[in-house]
């Protein structure tokens, strides 16, 4: 029931925790076929009563301490017992803080990993030639190579299938060992912006590469925020404006937008009557025009191993410079060879370099990556004012990109697949104990388990994130099992036995307390590799592990001393209603029966 949030969840992160979770699933089905039938044929046979005179010095020690742990614990229940109102008020409270700190801790989608790969995308100004460009890359790339943690890199520039521009260029970075370099690559960015900053012409946006990611696109840095609309000029107008307010925001750096609409553009236009009267025809214009500053195939040449296509072009150095075209002569109708700037006037304009469209609107995309400390909600949240506080027109349509996108979807969907997990749980667990009652005091274990994970992140200063919500469905799992112990023996001794409530569940707590340290302790030393790793890639798997740490320790000491409070308050509230529903006449024969007839013996 506790894989519901997993198996569930919607879009590219469902897809990509789904595995994981039937995966789980099957092993929870396979391990109680095991416990079922494999666990009681191998204690009938290997269990064995060990006689007093020949048990060890080690055994009978550690007995010896086991028992003055529960006698000490039985100590403290009987004092909790005696105030059992303040007990309760610490659960409550235990569940306040547990929805505070859940709206106010900082929320991430994936934690940002350290691959020893760091992506960079440079950006030039529109209007450069492929000559500078090549300059200004290899001028980065001498930078880059300087540094003492960078092992090699990667460079590309030209226009192609990810450079959709000539100004725009990719840097693979290959990053020493971490052993080696001793620093994240994170720190690594850091130390490098400010030397990249004094490169004249020329930026270089970085962002670590990714085990995980769900981004569709490669953006000049980790996160996007796409603009829509129908007009071009109103698009461009108010991307800019938000563009600059973004640049006042704290929590946002290397802003950037796929926008190039500074190059250059060389129009000329064509005086049709004075060159009618020079016999000149457009196709003959078009035709020179191309031949000079095309790639013309005239010819290819055979040989007996190859064969060679005869391209006819201008010189390449009269293709750097507009003044050239007064050097173009045009041939007339009558022969004669006619100047081009006879009939011709040249006029230079801005022009975007490609106009990106978002299906069949165009579209700016505005990408940024998030200041050491901050966190995508928190970021996400400012840039939402941000739009108000500049009176977005409603014909701009926003939408947020890759990584965004999925956070605030499965943000969304967070706190109803949890609470159809706590649902089903309930109506398992009151199918169990025949009660509408007792499953609340079982799932009151879980506040304590919430607080705990929350306030372990907190304390290592790591986002809540995806991978950390994993951890924190597979610790509700893990600390139902301690009231479930508890509450099975103490109805089971109530039922049976006659009991009395107090006497019953304080003997529970007593004889399954050390099955409950144990599979906590079990659990507590698996979850911790994940959460004291250190190697490459590591930050994706420590999140879990934190939380499931955390929400052990925690839960561990609240739960040893709520739950039987919670449980004798929830026996009261059960023995209440049934007399108010007998009072009311509501009750069914089998709950007026059950209060005069003896149960049956187990």
């Amino acid at each position: 029931a506790v894989l519901i949030p997993l198996l569930f969840m919607g879009d590219v992160a469902g897809r990509l925790f789904r595995q994981f979770a039937v995966t789980l699933a099957v092993t929870i089905m396979f391990s109680a076929f095991v416990s079922l039938t494999l666990t009681p044929m191998m204690s009938a046979r290997i269990l064995k009563h060990t006689p007093e005179n020949q048990q060890g010095w080690f055994y009978r020690k550690s007995e010896r301490v086991f028992e003055d742990i529960i006698a000490f614990y039985g100590r403290t229940l009987r004092w909790v017992l005696r105030y059992q109102t303040i007990t309760l008020l610490v659960a409550v409270a235990t569940l306040v803080l547990t929805v505070l700190l859940y709206i106010t801790i900082p929320k991430g989608f994936f934690p940002t990993q350290d691959t020893g790969i760091i992506q960079g995308i440079t950006q030039a100004s529109p209007s450069i030639s492929f000559e500078a460009m090549e300059e200004s890359q290899q001028a980065i790339a001498k930078v880059l190579l300087a540094d003492p943690a960078v092992q090699g890199i990667s460079s590309f520039i030209g226009a192609d299938g990810t450079n959709t521009t000539l100004n725009s260029g990719r840097i693979e970075i290959n990053l020493k060992p971490l052993g080696d370099r001793k620093i994240s690559a994170t720190e690594v960015i850091d130390r490098l912006a400010p030397k990249l900053e004094k490169v004249p012409g020329i930026k270089l946006y970085m962002q670590p590469v990714q085990d995980l990611t769900v981004d569709d696109m490669v953006s000049r840095t980790e996160y996007q925020y796409t603009l829509e609309d129908a007009d071009e000029a109103e698009l461009s107008q108010w991307s800019t404006t938000l563009l600059n307010k973004l640049r006042t925001l704290p929590d946002l750096v290397d802003l950037a937008t796929d926008q190039q609409a500074g190059g250059l553009q060389l129009s000329i236009d064509v005086d049709r009557d004075t060159a009618a009267r020079l016999n000149i025809l457009p196709q003959a214009i078009d035709d020179t025009l191309y031949d000079a500053f095309g790639q013309r195939q005239v010819s290819i040449m055979f040989t007996q191993l190859n064969q060679y296509r005869v391209i006819l072009e201008a010189e390449p150095h009269f293709q750097l410079n507009p003044g050239s075209l007064d050097k173009i002569y045009v041939k007339s109708s009558t022969g004669q060879m006619v100047p081009l700037s006879a009939f011709t006037h040249l006029r230079t304009t801005t022009a975007a370099l490609a106009i990106v469209h978002e299906g069949q609107f165009p579209a700016v995309t505005l990408s940024f990556n998030l200041r050491p400390g901050s966190s995508l909600g928190t970021a996400i949240d400012a840039i939402q004012r941000a739009e108000k506080e500049i009176a977005l027109p409603e014909t701009v349509m926003t939408t947020f990109s890759g990584s965004a996108a999925e956070f605030r979807t499965s943000l969304k969907s967070e706190p109803f697949l949890i609470l159809a997990a706590v649902v089903v749980i309930y109506i398992v667990l009151g199918v169990l104990y025949e009660s509408y009652i007792h499953p609340i005091t079982i799932l009151s274990t879980l506040p304590s388990a919430g607080v705990g994970a929350l306030l372990a992140l907190l304390i290592c200063r790591i986002d809540f994130s995806m991978i950390a919500l994993i951890g924190v469905v597979l610790l509700i799992g893990i600390v139902k099992k301690n009231a479930i112990m508890m509450i099975d023996f103490a109805l089971e001794a109530e039922r049976v036995e006659g009991l009395p409530p107090e006497k019953s569940i304080y003997q529970a707590c007593l004889l399954r307390f050390r099955p409950i340290m144990m599979t906590t302790a079990a659990a507590l030393l698996g979850a911790l590799p994940l959460a004291l790793e250190t190697g490459t890639g590591s930050e994706l798997r420590r999140p879990m592990g934190i939380s499931i740490v955390g929400g052990l320790l925690l839960s561990q000491f609240l739960t040893l001393y709520t739950t039987p409070v919670i449980y004798l308050y929830m026996d009261r509230c059960e023995k209440w209603v049934r007399r108010w529903r007998a009072s009311a006449g509501l009750a069914s024969a089998g709950e007026l029966e059950s209060e005069v007839l003896p149960p049956p013996a187990s």
